[in-house]
């Protein structure tokens, strides 16, 4: 007999590697002659990280600013030319105390600098979980991290964090790779923000 099994993380419990592992167990007691494979899965937020590297992804490490502006190390993988990065390992919410203020000053800035990293070392595809970030910014911080000018209306910087939004338009374009947000989120990229 053979079962595949594929589990996400139950949260706050397991995490899906942890999840496989034990319904293999279970599998295993029942079937002791089954063949498990075992292939942890993720949906974009927390856990997207931990499923690329336990299919073999090279772990990478970076120091990036934090949602708030303070330095953090965080993890990225890659396979081949594929990058798989979790932006709450940079913006995340767990990097945060809930507050109206670190709300509206939360960056994207260091999930740019994940990307820049991939990018360095060759990614030309990148996955970019996007669950669990803490980013009110649209994105503007990642933008600038990767080398764009985010302005206003009168031409002048847009600060960090949500006061740049609603959508800043970029200029000086970089050369871009392919790419894919990963996110189980059916809400809409903005809404307004005043």
């Amino acid at each position: 007999m053979r079962v595949l099994i594929a589990p996400d993380k139950f949260k706050g419990s397991l995490s899906a590697v942890e999840a496989a592992a034990a319904m293999a167990e279970g599998v295993l007691a029942v079937y002791p002659e089954a063949d498990v494979t075992l292939v942890p899965v993720a949906d974009g937020g927390e856990g997207t990280l931990e499923a690329a590297l336990a299919a073999g992804a090279a772990e990478y490490t970076a120091g990036v600013r934090g949602p708030l502006g303070g330095y953090v190390t965080a993890v990225w993988a890659m396979t081949g030319t594929t990058a798989v990065i979790e932006t709450a390992r940079a913006s995340g919410l767990m990097l945060v105390d809930p507050s109206v203020q670190s709300s509206l000053a939360a960056s994207s800035y260091g999930s740019g600098e994940l990307i820049k990293e991939a990018l360095d070392a060759g990614a030309t595809e990148i996955v970019l979980g996007i669950g669990g970030s803490a980013m009110t910014d649209g994105g503007s911080g990642a933008l600038t991290a990767l080398g764009l000018r985010i302005l206003d209306d009168a031409g002048e910087p847009v600060p960090p964090g949500e006061q740049a939004c609603p959508w800043p338009r970029p200029l000086m374009p970089q050369p871009w790779t392919a790419g894919c947000a990963a996110c189980r989120s059916a809400s809409p990229p903005t809404s307004p923000t005043r």
